[in-house]
Formats: structure tokens, sequence, C-alpha cells
């Protein structure tokens, strides 16, 4: 985050001695996110600017400013008139949802699979491709990057492919993509935006008196937890406005200019916030490799890396599923994404999550994860076998641990196994819970199929990077 003083994002200005102080560019930033917010939720009906005002807290002049440069940047859009109980019609406005768009990637351990959403998160495009993933980090970052391509405006009509002029399968450091275009920021993570420059909130610059009651202290525009810049993203990673790039937009960007970035998502352990692989599992020689420097590098965008269950969950959260719930993914792996009172909870060291890992039966068959009896290697045992009711069962008995340990709303499956049967899997984990419940006098937790199916994951990644968008901090 830029800026001085430690007040963050949602601070107050410090009363005083010890370095206190509000970060300006970071809080405009946190109040045009608010009004983006609310302007995707309003959808095509459109909200006004007195509305945006009510909501937020921040005043009608700041929200007047603001949004005047978001429609000067061509992401909000007027919508028509509305009647008002006095005085003359209100105009509303409108997120206009093709003027940005983010690319999801679900990077399995035997397939890569691509979507393309747009400002609101609808999937616009989408492919896949074959990909081992033990075959080494070159051949499978090429992999994601002809596919990532492929489903880009430019690389689907123009037909680029590997050695075209639009995208070489690869740009290579010192590539005008990578040293040229993009300025400093890791790896051209910032998508070289300085600060001051037309950003975010329209190109607030310190100093501006533009801060104008912003926010009153308490108000809903400094109470919103999410805090910007997680996942090592910064103020170029919010929207792309004019001068984004500051320079040639090479890579990905050079076949669709309205692109934010790319979020990842694979199998873990890894590190979420650094983007750096660990001991994925049945994968050990990933463990250190820089995923999200490496794609960065690679694509000419910014990156950002998770886990495939925490980025379905953050998917599913942003959606509308609401409460604290599990998401379980029964896949080529066996893992969990857990939402606590609405945010992702990845742990200290981004280890949660780690479902299929727990044992269950001491003397159990050996995992590939070097224990024996875990809850993934018996469930994947049993579908290998076609008893489908066994590895509910046991699926189940993973579950049930997780509410009794967490107290969860809501059991959420999915991944391609579950969606092979999904009645087989709602059927045998929800009679395991309901079984759970008659001993300890308690509600049935509820157990539901995710409504994105195996695409969850791949939809969820595309949120690592509109999240910050909308003030929600990818998670």
């Amino acid at each position: 985050m830029r800026g001085t003083g430690g007040a963050g994002a949602t601070g107050a200005t410090g009363a005083g001695g010890g370095g206190g102080g509000v970060n300006l560019l970071a809080l405009r930033s946190h109040n045009a996110a608010l009004v983006l917010d609310l302007l995707r939720t309003a959808g095509d009906e459109g909200i006004s600017r007195l509305e945006l005002a009510e909501r937020t807290g921040l005043t009608p002049q700041a929200v007047s400013k603001i949004t005047a440069r978001l429609r000067e940047d061509g992401l909000v859009a007027e919508a028509g008139r509305r009647a008002s109980t006095g005085g003359k019609p209100r105009t509303v406005l409108r997120l206009v949802p093709e003027a940005g768009h983010a690319v999801g990637v679900h990077l399995d351990r035997d397939e890569v699979r691509v979507v393309l959403v747009d400002l609101r998160g609808t999937v616009v495009g989408e492919r896949r491709a074959a990909l081992d993933l033990g075959a080494g980090a070159e051949a499978v970052l090429r992999a994601v990057g002809e596919t990532v391509a492929g489903v880009l405006p430019g690389g689907l009509d123009g037909g680029l492919g590997p050695g075209s002029a639009g995208f070489d399968g690869g740009l290579r450091s010192g590539s005008a993509g990578v040293d040229g275009g993009l300025r400093s920021g890791s790896a051209g993570l910032d998508g070289g935006l300085r600060p001051g420059s037309a950003g975010f909130d329209g190109g607030l610059r310190p100093g501006e008196a533009e801060l104008d009651g912003s926010a009153q202290p308490g108000a809903a525009g400094l109470d919103r937890g999410s805090r910007l810049g997680s996942a090592g993203l910064d103020e170029g990673f919010r929207v792309r406005v004019a001068g984004l790039a500051d320079g040639s937009r090479s890579g990905l960007a050079g076949l669709d200019p309205a692109l934010l970035g790319v979020g990842v998502a694979l199998p873990g352990p890894l590190d979420h916030a650094r983007g750096v692989l660990h001991r994925v599992t049945g994968f050990p020689e990933w463990d250190g490799f820089p995923l999200r420097e490496a794609l960065a590098k690679r694509l000419g965008v910014p990156v950002a890396v998770d886990k495939d269950t925490n980025a379905a969950a953050l998917g599913l959260a942003a959606g509308g599923e609401g409460g604290s719930f599990a998401y379980l993914h029964l896949g080529t792996g066996l893992g969990a994404g857990l939402v606590i009172g609405g945010s992702v909870h990845r742990g200290a060291r981004t280890g949660a999550g780690e479902f299929g890992h727990q044992v269950i039966q001491l003397d159990g068959p050996p995992c590939t994860c070097g224990d024996r009896g875990c809850v993934e290697t018996l469930c994947l045992g049993a579908v290998a076998r076609g008893d489908l009711d066994e590895a509910a069962r046991v699926l189940g008995a993973g579950a049930a641990n997780l509410v009794g340990l967490l107290d969860i709303d809501v059991v959420l499956l999915g991944g391609r196994t579950v969606a092979a049967a999904p009645e087989a899997f709602v059927g045998g984990v929800g009679a395991v819970l309901e079984a759970r419940a008659r001993r300890t006098g308690e509600d049935a937790v509820p157990v539901r199929v995710t409504a994105g199916g195996d695409g969850a994951v791949a939809v969820g990644a595309a949120q690592l990077v509109l999240g910050p968008v909308f003030g929600r901090g990818g998670g």
C-alpha cells in the first residue's frame, strides 16, 4: 500500500504523534470502490448519485467527482432518469460491464480451464485444454499462456498462437511486455500506475482538495472492512483506466486492452500472499516455484494466485452465498475452501483448507502426502472402485468434522467428481450430517451442490482480480 501513516485504507486521522495518519490515496481508492460496488449490484436499473451518497456515507460532492471520473474512463454510463419525491427527476448511473475483463484460470493436475468474465463476473468466454502438471514449469506455463490467449477476443478472432506477433506463447524476460511497458512494481504487478496517475479513483493526487468529506467517521465509507491491496496487488490493479500501462500494452493486454489481470487457482499448499507454491500434493517438484512472478512476466499483465478451493469459495461469496460455509471440492484431489463471517479463511500461513489430508483411519492406505488414512485417499479410492456410496460416506465424515469444529451454516459440494453424480454425494454427505445432528441434538447442517458445477474454481479465480476493483480485496 502506497502512502504514509499506519492507518491504512479504512483508518482515521491520527490524534497526534506516533506517526499516525490516513493513507489518502488508499482512502480515495476505497471510496471509489464503494461506489463501483453499488453500481455493480444495482444492475441495469442503475442507481442515482444521491442514493450512492446515502449508502456510502460520502458527501454528494465527493460522489459527483468520483462518478464523473468513472464516466470519463468509460466504466460508468447514464441509465436514464428516475422520478423523485421532489424536484427534478434524478439521473441514474450504471456500471458498463464490458469496460473491463478478468481472466480466471483453474490449473488442475490434468487440465487447464480458463474463463473470461466482465466486470459483473458474467462469463463471456471459456476454454479448456489437457495438461500434465508434472510436465515441468516451462510446459505448464506455455499451456496456460496459450489457453488464456485463446479465450481473449484478439486470440479467438485472430487465431493467435505460439510464435505469432500478438502473443508468442510466453513473453520472455526483457521483452517490451515485461520491462518496457510495465514499470516498477514486482514484475509488472502494478500495471504501471504511479501514485497520482489517472488511477482507480479517477486520478486524485495527494494534496488535492478531493477528500472533501469523502467519508464521515463511522460512515459506511470508512466502516467497510475490506482492505485494498491484498495478495500483493497495488493501486494499478484496481481498474483499467486512461494511462494504465503508461506505454505499450504488450502480451495479453494487446489482445484485450480491457484486461485487468489474470487470477490463477490450483491445488495447494501454496503461499497466497507471495504467489509461491509449496509442495503441491503429488508434485513436490513445484516446491518454492514463484508462479505469480513467472506468469506475470510471461503474460505481461497482473497475476494473482490462490488455492483452487479458496478461489471457488471466494467466487461463491461474491456471488451471494452468505454466512459461514465450507466448499468441498472433489476432483483429482480433495480440498476445502472456508468462508467464515463472509471472508475467506486462509490461516496464518495461508494453509487453511487442507481438508483432504485429515487422517480418519490411522492404519489406512498410504496417501500421496506421505501420511496414511487421509480423507482424500480413502474417498478417491472409493471413487476409483466405483463405490460412490462409500466415497460420499467418507466425504461426509470429513464434513462432519468441519461442522463440529467451525459450526458452519452450510456445506457446499463441487468439483468434476461431484458434478458427475451430484445426487449420490449430496445424499451421502447429508446422511452423515443428519446422523451427527441426531446425536448432538442440533439442527442438521444443509448440504448443496454449487450452482457453478465444476467451473466454480475458474470463475472464482477471476474474482481474485475483480475483488479489489469493488473493494472486496480478493477475499
